[in-house]
């Protein structure tokens, strides 16, 4: 069984009775009528926004030639009809500057105009990873669908659907290249773990510069994770050995701290509040800034034992 079949067989747990589940309404043997196409609107919970010209030329002119091989699925409304299933269709026999258009009317709700029109792009593979996680959640917010009930109506697991609604969680910059199609829905998962906006945004747009594969992102996305929690930990260390009231420091204690460090070339801190016991820190980085720190205090050098 491929992708497409499974698609839309868990549609009766969305909609019940209403359709088939084996198949889309819209292909059942029954003889459209043709409607005037001005009397049809769209569908105003259709998921995907970007209609690219090119494509819809394409299409226009396959219908041209072929004629239109299916025909569109409406609803009436107060006034004509509302687009279910089939907005591309429709948009390029306009094209052509056809006057009437080959539909079949159906009874339907919001719910069903939603769920239709999501799987009809979802078999077509014609939906961005934003519209995609849209679309589930009007289905989550507005007709109280779980994730689970989604993922059985569109053929997919419940931690896929769950991972296409987290991109929605994503700052704006970020969640603009993947609605413009220069970061993939693997990109924007692997920047998920980065909580500070802006530092997302940053990593986005190198990923855009470089060609980052999604797991080069991954990886630069762990380094910055790592990073981010070094210099966190390095903060609270540095914060423990601050004295509480940095105003009423010494200036001879301050006089000290600073000699030190210009001798041994690297931050010195002075934990000592004039009495009492108090204590020196001085951090390094790695094992060659070890031995010269040693060699500065001691005067001997310790011939690379640490190597």
């Amino acid at each position: 069984m491929t992708r497409n079949d499974r698609l839309g067989r868990g549609l009766g747990a969305l909609l019940g009775d209403y359709m088939d589940t084996t198949q889309l309404p819209e292909a059942r043997e029954e003889s459209p009528a043709r409607l005037p196409v001005r009397l049809i609107a769209p569908n105003p919970y259709q998921p995907r926004r970007a209609f690219p010209p090119d494509e819809l030329t394409e299409l226009a002119a396959s219908i041209r030639a072929n004629g239109l091989i299916q025909p569109i699925l409406v609803r009436k409304a107060a006034k004509g009809y509302e687009m279910v299933a089939g907005e591309r269709r429709l948009r390029a026999v306009k094209q052509l500057g056809w006057s009437e258009i080959p539909a079949q009317v159906r009874d339907a709700d919001d719910r069903t105009l939603l769920v239709l029109a999501l799987v009809e792009n979802l078999q077509r593979e014609e939906l961005g990873p934003l519209e995609e996680a849209d679309g589930y959640h009007r289905l989550r917010k507005v007709f109280g669908h779980t994730q689970q009930e989604i993922a059985d109506a569109v053929g997919k697991s419940r931690s896929a659907v769950a991972n296409m609604l987290r991109l929605r969680g994503l700052p704006p910059a970020v969640r603009r290249m993947l609605a413009e199609g220069t970061l993939s829905k693997g990109h924007g998962r692997a920047l998920l773990g980065i909580a500070e906006a802006r530092q997302a945004a940053d990593l986005a747009r190198r990923a855009v510069v470089a060609g980052w594969s999604v797991r080069e992102t991954e990886q630069q996305v762990r380094q910055a994770i790592e990073q981010a929690r070094q210099e966190k930990t390095k903060e609270a260390e540095e914060a423990k050995d601050r004295p509480e009231d940095a105003g009423t420091v010494d200036p001879a204690i301050d006089f000290l701290r600073n000699a030190l460090a210009e001798h041994l070339g690297t931050r010195v801190t002075i934990g000592w509040k004039g009495e009492g016991k108090g204590a020196i820190r001085i951090p390094f980085d790695g094992a060659r800034q070890l031995e010269q720190l040693f060699a500065a205090i001691t005067g001997k050098d310790t011939g690379g034992f640490l190597d």
